[in-house]
């Protein structure tokens, strides 16, 4: 249903995606454009959706405009491979504006090797 209004915000969402280990990005988006896909005021266009481990974390299916966005997200082969090293939460308001915030995944066998160490320290220090 909109999957054409999300393809035309593709390749600016991947660019923000990269940027978004720099700290969070906002992208402004037309609202005629998803009107003109039959969203309307009143219709639910706010959203949440968290990607995780390269796959969607939360429950979006009764949310047309989110699912849309998040098949067509990771149908791309660029985008699937930043999912897969980092975890994301994307979010669009009330205004039109796509929040996207990259979270860093941890590498669970290096924390345990730090905390090892910091443990190992406390003993001898």
């Amino acid at each position: 249903m909109y999957t054409n209004v999300w393809n035309k915000y593709l390749p600016i969402i991947k660019i923000l995606l990269k940027r978004a280990k720099n700290g969070d990005q906002v992208l402004d988006l037309n609202f005629s454009d998803f009107e003109r896909a039959g969203i309307g005021r009143k219709a639910g266009y706010k959203f949440n959706i968290e990607f995780s481990k390269g796959k969607v974390h939360n429950v979006i299916i009764n949310l047309p405009l989110a699912s849309n966005l998040s098949s067509l997200l990771l149908q791309d082969a660029m985008v699937k491979e930043l999912f897969m090293n980092n975890d994301y939460h994307i979010s669009m308001n009330t205004k039109f504006q796509l929040g996207i915030k990259q979270i860093p995944v941890t590498n669970s066998e290096d924390a345990h090797e730090h905390e090892a160490e910091i443990a190992e320290g406390e003993k001898h220090g």
